[in-house]
């Protein structure tokens, strides 16, 4: 395993770009951190985009903007709304596997004062194309961000409003090497990684086009129509991780409680990815695949706002990624209708070769970080409760 010498970011991530060794995504940090980035610029070009989108709207909604009921998703809805000074709908794919709090979430925004279009792909369509992601790639959530991303696009066509607000860009974020582009325009949101894959590969004998409607959106349709798309991540300085959290639970988020166990979620992070339980079996599969998981990419984003010095960003990860509660994985083997053996054969068949077998038969990493840079073991506790300290 070879990682960032800033972050942990390994190189096994999929479309990663390094250069001397450094990931995009701190390459992306240290310009922003040496003020060359024009942020005064870049927030009047956002400010004569939304005065443009008030002028050109012939509906009572300015813009569209996808929500999750998270973090990032307030903290977009209430920028747009009270900075600057846009009328929002917001739209709502709800996910499989929704949690409680992810309930609450969502409706803790519409409550915030917005209207809201809310909508659900066929479960029954939905259950068969997890199952085939599980068996094809090994990323049951997949299909899921199909759906996730698509339905503000989908929105906005039908109703023509002219405006698509979207959060971080995957090329800054996690320092990906994409088409997705490196400017503000959002309608190249279909090129992601995770969603690069033709929807039209999931028809099949019990899945015709008709069904996959909620999947995907139109770009050149969106373009002929005028309508644009920006990554609010982009243009607003004050977008970060922690800082989104901060303020949305200034604003009724709920994350999770103080005594959440990290072994069983595989990260220390309280206040990422509430919204479905899906989400922590795929990234222990994500781990299994390519010998990172969700505490990596949390770590990341905490090491470059220098929350947390190298030496506990190493210890955190060698203690939490890849781990996922057995309640999590039961509750998925039940949904998609297969048997704990059938899940682990699947998932060690997709096992990357960053992994070796121990004379014991155990699956272990070969060279992780915690071996080319060890560190102490050190109590962890204080660690998790100071970087979720902002309740």
């Amino acid at each position: 395993m070879k990682y960032c010498k800033k972050c942990l970011m390994p190189t096994s991530r999929p479309n990663v770009r390094f250069e001397e060794g450094v990931c995009g995504a701190c390459l992306f940090q240290e310009v922003s951190d040496n003020k060359e980035i024009d942020w005064e610029s870049r927030e009047r070009e956002l400010r004569e985009i939304a005065e443009w989108a008030k002028k050109t709207t012939k509906m009572p909604y300015d813009c569209v903007i996808g929500i999750s009921g998270g973090k990032d998703s307030t903290f977009q809805a209430l920028y747009a709304r009270d900075r600057l000074g846009l009328r929002p709908l917001l739209v709502n794919s709800e996910p499989e596997g929704i949690t409680e709090i992810g309930r609450y979430n969502v409706e803790n925004i519409i409550n915030l004062g917005f209207d809201t279009v809310k909508l659900r792909p066929n479960p029954r369509v939905m259950k068969k194309m997890v199952k085939k992601c599980f068996y094809e790639y090994l990323n049951p959530v997949k299909i899921t961000e199909y759906s996730l991303w698509s339905s503000a696009y989908i929105v906005a066509s039908l109703l023509k409003i002219p405006l698509i607000i979207q959060g971080e860009n995957p090329v800054f974020t996690v320092g990906s090497d994409l088409d997705v582009g490196t400017d503000g325009n959002a309608l190249n949101a279909n090129k992601q990684d995770t969603l690069s894959t033709d929807w039209k590969s999931f028809i099949e004998d019990e899945i015709d086009e008709k069904d996959l409607f909620m999947f995907h959106y139109d770009k050149e349709e969106l373009e002929k129509a005028g309508v644009r798309g920006v990554w609010l991540g982009y243009y607003a300085k004050e977008w970060a991780q922690p800082k989104n959290a901060m303020f949305s639970m200034s604003h009724g988020l709920r994350i999770r409680p103080p005594d959440f166990d990290p072994n069983d979620i595989g990260t220390y992070c309280a206040y990422m990815q509430l919204d479905s339980d899906l989400v922590q079996v795929n990234q222990m599969l994500k781990y299994i695949k390519f010998g990172f998981g969700q505490c990596v990419e949390h770590i990341c984003y905490d090491l470059r706002e220098g929350r947390v010095n190298r030496s506990e960003a190493i210890a955190l990860v060698r203690e939490y990624d890849g781990k996922c509660a057995e309640r999590y994985v039961q509750k998925f083997c039940d949904y998609i209708d297969i048997t704990l053996d059938e899940f682990w054969r699947v998932a060690n068949s997709f096992r990357g070769d960053m992994w070796e077998k121990t004379g014991a038969g155990e699956w272990r990493l070969k060279d992780p970080i915690w071996e080319q840079e060890p560190v102490d073991s050190i109590d962890l506790r204080p660690i998790v409760a100071r970087l979720n300290s902002f309740r």
